[in-house]
């Protein structure tokens, strides 16, 4: 049996050791994509310390989203990590003061740069791996709750934290592909509806010319009448859940229904108040039995009911069944509360907040493409946390034989397959052309 070392002295010294190893393969996708040629040729902001150039402050920002190191200050730790600036390209590392004056201090007008260079990335994103003919986008808003002062911060629908100031933002997620399609932030106090013509049309203008066939899906807090003329003035089908209005739920038992498995359906053209027209509806619902346990969905009688308002061409259990597409969108939500930061607001100014959103789309945007591009199809669904525990965190050593850098990784035949693959792949991708 072996002894154990007695005399083993430690030594804090070793440069060439990364927690980030992996990291290396996302900077590879940047490199290929040029992608700090891109921002800098689509920003413009003049600042008077020009120590890092506005592309590589954008970076500092996004890769501490995809390593993990949520808060400004918590990314500090990648000022030491001279492997990781080597990797990754950076001369040095800004502290968190330096990266809380840049987004504080930027003018609106970076806001809206920062805007067309996600929807311009998006347009080369979308047809790649495969050329797209189609897009589904869901619409949602979530609740990041604020503890401080942070302007524009309301009380509103809160949960969670009831009675806690927020903001909530709208999001929109293009369903097959998982991007972040568009975002907005918006007070806590702002309804589920509000902006969200505004934001349809920015997401409509940001499709390319070749997409075929536009789809909307939306829960009843987008229901309402401006919502859906702004749906109608454009080749859109969409699919929103109903309100259920009093007048709405009178209607309901007296339906014709006709029976699907365990659920009935009907469909009827309704014209709630306020409405300068009728718009086809499609019902269905299912009896319950008395041992069931209570449901959330709405119950009338003793048959549990959902609705939607629809101008597709489809059956209504067809309509159901699209609309149910929906529920990938929850996972997607999420993630960008959890592994992008969005829940940790990082400044106490609303301008610079809406910017900081701006680069978690990016940051989201980028990976999500990394993902469907450059992994093997098992990974391309995994969520930033796992690929973090998969590839980013990867331990790395830097090392020079014969003056030339190499990382090693740790010995496994499988990590070797794995990182021919990805950097074959990778390699293959064209830069950014818009």
């Amino acid at each position: 049996m072996r002894r154990s070392p007695r005399n083993l002295r430690i030594a804090c010294d070793h440069r060439g050791l990364t927690h980030f190893g992996g990291i290396y393969f996302f900077h590879e996708f940047l490199q290929v994509l040029r992608i700090r040629r891109f921002l800098t040729q689509h920003l413009d902001y003049s600042r008077r310390n020009q120590r890092y150039s506005l592309s590589q402050m954008i970076l500092a920002l996004v890769y501490p989203l995809v390593l993990g190191l949520d808060r400004l200050e918590t990314a500090s730790f990648l000022r030491f990590n001279g492997t990781f600036q080597y990797l990754t390209g950076l001369p040095s590392f800004p502290d968190p003061q330096t990266l809380r004056r840049f987004l504080l201090h930027a003018p609106d007008s970076l806001w809206e740069q920062m805007h067309r260079v996600n929807d311009r990335l998006l347009q080369n994103f979308i047809h790649l791996p495969d050329h797209r003919s189609r897009l589904i986008f869901d619409l949602d808003s979530s609740v990041v709750t604020v503890f401080g002062r942070q302007e524009n911060a309301e009380v509103g629908y809160n949960p969670r934290y009831r009675g806690k100031r927020s903001y909530n933002p709208l999001l929109c997620i293009e369903a097959n592909s998982s991007y972040l399609w568009d975002a907005e932030l918006r007070s806590g106090n702002a309804g589920t509806w509000d902006g969200s013509v505004e934001l349809l049309d920015t997401c409509f203008a940001n499709v390319p010319p070749d997409i075929r066939e536009l789809r909307v899906r939306a829960d009843a807090g987008f229901g309402f009448n401006p919502v859906f003329e702004g749906l109608e003035v454009r080749p859109v089908q969409y699919a929103v859940v109903a309100r259920l209005t009093q007048a709405f739920k009178r209607l309901l038992p007296g339906l014709r229904y006709t029976v699907n498995r365990h659920w009935e359906m009907a469909e009827f053209e309704h014209r709630p108040h306020g409405w300068p027209q009728a718009r086809r509806f499609v019902v269905a619902r299912r009896f319950i039995p008395q041992e069931e346990p209570q449901t959330t969905l709405f119950i009338l009688g003793r048959y549990v009911y959902r609705a939607w308002v629809t101008n597709m061409n489809l059956t209504p259990a067809g309509v159901w069944h699209f609309y149910d597409g929906r529920a990938g969108m929850e996972p997607r939500i999420c993630e960008l509360r959890e592994d992008f930061a969005l829940r940790k607001i990082p400044t106490a100014s609303f301008a610079a907040n809406s910017l900081y959103l701006e680069i978690i789309r990016l940051a989201y945007n980028l990976v999500t493409a990394f993902q469907r591009n450059c992994l093997q199809e098992s990974w391309q669904s995994l969520t930033l946390e796992k690929s973090r525990y998969k590839l980013f965190l990867l331990p790395g050593e830097l090392t020079r034989p014969q003056n030339r850098p190499v990382l090693r990784l740790r010995e496994s035949p499988m990590l070797q397959n794995l990182v021919d693959d990805i950097l074959g792949k990778v390699h293959k991708l064209k830069p950014l052309t818009r």
